[in-house]
């Protein structure tokens, strides 16, 4: 295939992109690519830029840009380093992990600001790993199934049921009120 821009040397790169669902592929030999490729990366180059640095690029300082030019758009970036560790912002942005706890510390400020690009939010919702057991969580759990099964056993008239529903709802109760401890 040829290029489609210079049509004289072989295309050896394929640009896809998709604008208001429409997909148009281009394809561009490496001269000419690195032209018009928005990041302007030399296409010769044998290292791979890893997913995790490119991502931080978007938020952090491209790895093309030279050391004059880093320093004038982020000077924060270069000095701020971990007391602990000596690991530097900068160094995070291009790893994408921290060197040690003392680094939460020291990047508090800007850490919110660079999760949020990278995730739906700063929050964190779910499980906790490594956290002890809700034990009023799990009782009161209990208790909800039990009132629902005491509902369906008074529908059905199995009000013998429904009797042992009813105990086990106040012991749950008890059980709860005293910190999730086994009364007598």
């Amino acid at each position: 295939m040829i290029c489609e821009h210079c049509k004289q040397r072989k295309a050896t790169v394929t640009v896809t992109q998709i604008i208001n669902g429409h997909k148009s592929e281009k394809h561009y030999c490496e001269v000419c690519a690195a032209q018009f490729h928005p990041f302007n990366l030399d296409f010769h180059k044998e290292e791979q830029i890893p997913i995790h640095q490119l991502l931080s690029n978007w938020f952090g300082m491209p790895i093309w840009k030279n050391e004059t030019q880093e320093r004038a758009v982020q000077p924060s970036i270069q000095t701020n380093a971990c007391p602990a560790c000596g690991f530097t912002f900068r160094k995070f942005l291009n790893e994408g992990k921290l060197g040690c706890p003392q680094c939460y510390e020291t990047f508090g400020e800007k850490l919110p600001q660079v999760l949020a690009k990278i995730q739906a939010g700063t929050k964190h919702t779910g499980k906790r790993p490594g956290q002890k057991v809700d034990n009023n969580r799990i009782i009161k759990k209990q208790i909800e199934h039990a009132r629902e099964q005491l509902q369906l056993a008074i529908q059905d008239e199995r009000f013998e049921d429904a009797a042992k529903f009813r105990d086990e709802i106040k012991a749950l109760e008890r059980k709860l009120e005293m910190g999730g401890v086994d009364t007598p």
